[in-house]
């Protein structure tokens, strides 16, 4: 749960959050899609974030409805989430403070942002395991993160780059196996052909989710790639 301070207008945290209908989960781990100026995405927050762009009347909250696009300021935002409180409470993830509570909102947008989005996916090990589903390349099981490794299909001791298209998720009972050698050397065969995602692999996965689809129509269009922070 949150806080509201309104002399210094910011949320903090107080307490765990639980919804009304009683499944417990934090509502501070859902994520938020944040436009600039012109509607276009740029990268995805946190919760905590979100809300004090909201209080410090950095950003608005573009909330869809009936196919309508609809801005709200942080006080208005509270009124509304009255009434969906009131009447749909179970359509949203809410944040308690001592004086009310306040839906989540999935997509607010920057009031002064003009800035184009990132065009480049980050190549790093979240988004290869994102990309891959964390499921080996080899054998084609899926693992905890803990239970993956990085794989060079062509070994760097052979000369092969540190690109996209020659890293995979395996095992490590694959990467054993595989060793220090090419797919081919070593009888084994990749159940896909790796490739340089277009947008984030992580985005791609909140997406499969029905709370975050209403993030759809701002990213059909997009062959950039939302940053997450």
């Amino acid at each position: 749960m949150l806080g509201y301070d309104a002399q210094e207008g910011m949320i903090f945290p107080v307490a765990a959050y639980a919804n009304p209908f009683g499944r417990h989960e934090s509502a501070l781990a859902c994520s938020v899609l944040v436009l600039n100026r012109h509607y276009m995405a740029i990268r995805v927050v946190n919760v905590k974030r979100a809300f004090s762009m909201l209080v410090r009347q950095l950003a608005e909250v573009v909330h869809i409805e009936d196919g309508q696009y609809l801005s709200y300021d942080f006080d208005s935002w509270l009124e509304v989430s009255e009434f969906k409180h009131q009447f749909e409470p179970d359509q949203h993830d809410w944040i308690r403070t001592v004086r009310f509570s306040v839906a989540v909102p999935r997509i607010i947008r920057l009031r002064v942002y003009d800035r184009l989005p990132r065009q480049d996916v980050k190549f790093n090990r979240r988004n290869i395991y994102a990309r891959d589903g964390n499921r080996c390349q080899y054998c084609g099981k899926k693992y905890p993160t803990n239970e993956l490794s990085i794989d060079h299909i062509v070994p760097r001791s052979q000369g092969g780059p540190l690109t996209w298209e020659n890293v995979v998720c395996a095992c490590l009972s694959c990467n054993v196996k595989k060793g220090g050698r090419t797919p081919s050397e070593a009888h084994m065969k990749l159940i896909g052909v790796p490739t340089k995602p277009r947008r984030s692999p992580v985005l791609s996965l909140k997406l499969g989710s029905s709370k975050y689809r209403c993030w759809q129509q701002f990213l059909d269009h997009a062959y950039w790639s939302v940053e997450l922070r």
